[in-house]
């Protein structure tokens, strides 16, 4: 190559200490260009014959209109010889194999075919240790590739789904009044039910309390009839008479005893009762020590860390805890 003047520019570029730059005045020497999102393309630009020359990949171009869009990225005449033949960049991953025209119509099985390509450009790079500059650019890269796949996706997704969620949305719009206003209008025919079948409740606890006495009473009664029965019998002396008596009284004190059981206060028909049922809920008598005595719960722990996160991205350090930051590739 010829080492004049015309490739100072470049040069010293490539050395890191790059010249002014000026619209419509290239200097010679070989850069890189690429569109948002597509893969690098090598430029070559140099004068000949008094006029200025461009080449872009294969395409011949006006010099002076690459200029400002390669002017930042001088590469060496090896890269470009590499590049220009087809063999990629060192410091960017290979484009998947079988891309462009090849892919499915269907978005989806095209995205998943294009994923999957990265992701064996993705293995084989984490199976290196990172050592050069290269390395982390390739890494780099192939790193937003993905994400940008991810992305994708995501938009598709939506896309696709859209449609599905407004037309649940519909139908949870229609039927939301007449699921939720009767139910709402149910309970409060229940919660004014509350005192009148309480009120039912405590007229039955003190039934069962009188009840269970008298069932008492005719019991120690037939008791002590069976016990005359046995006695007579014993003595022959009108034996059949208090057999009788203490037969009527065991009778009597086997039907108290049924009247002692609970009869649940109801309102309502079969089908349609509706009755008194025991909910069981807690009431926080000291927050702190339930607080303590939940500490050990994952649910809990993961509800403290993500307020401790907040807090220490707003910069509040609390009691209990420490802001701490590391730097990681992103």
């Amino acid at each position: 190559m010829p080492n004049d003047n015309l490739w100072k520019w470049w040069q010293d570029a490539l050395a890191g200490n790059r010249g002014p730059i000026h619209d419509s005045d290239p200097q010679q020497g070989f850069y890189r260009t690429r569109y948002r999102d597509k893969p690098w393309e090598p430029v070559a630009i140099w004068f000949e014959d008094g006029k200025w020359h461009a080449i872009r990949g294969d395409r011949t171009i006006d010099a002076s209109e690459i200029w400002t869009f390669c002017c930042r990225n001088p590469i060496t005449h090896e890269a470009y010889t590499k590049a220009i033949e087809g063999g990629g960049w060192d410091d960017e991953p290979e484009q998947v194999r079988g891309m462009g025209d090849n892919l499915p119509s269907d978005p989806f099985e095209a995205l998943k075919l294009e994923f999957a390509g990265e992701q064996e450009l993705a293995d084989a790079l984490l199976k290196s240790k990172v050592e050069t500059q290269d390395q982390a650019n390739k890494i780099g890269v192939l790193s937003k590739r993905i994400a940008g796949i991810s992305k994708r996706a995501t938009d598709l997704h939506k896309v696709e789904k859209q449609p599905h969620l407004d037309a649940g949305r519909n139908v949870d719009n229609k039927w939301r009044d007449l699921k939720e206003e009767p139910d709402t209008l149910s309970k409060r025919l229940k919660r004014h039910l509350d005192a009148f079948l309480q009120e039912e409740a405590r007229k039955e606890r003190d039934r069962q309390a009188a009840a269970r006495a008298e069932a008492d009473r005719i019991q120690r009664e037939a008791d002590a009839a069976r016990i005359a029965a046995e006695q007579a019998s014993a003595k022959n002396d009108n034996s059949a008479a208090a057999e009788a008596e203490a037969e009527r009284l065991a009778q009597q004190a086997a039907d108290a005893a049924k009247e002692t059981q609970a009869r649940n206060a109801s309102a309502g028909r079969t089908g349609a009762k509706v009755s008194l049922r025991t909910f069981v809920f807690a009431e926080i008598t000291d927050f702190d020590a339930l607080l303590l005595s939940l500490k050990d719960r994952a649910e809990i722990r993961e509800v403290v860390e993500t307020l401790a996160n907040r807090a220490a991205r707003s910069g509040v350090e609390l009691a209990g805890m420490a802001i701490k930051s590391e730097q990681r590739a992103a």
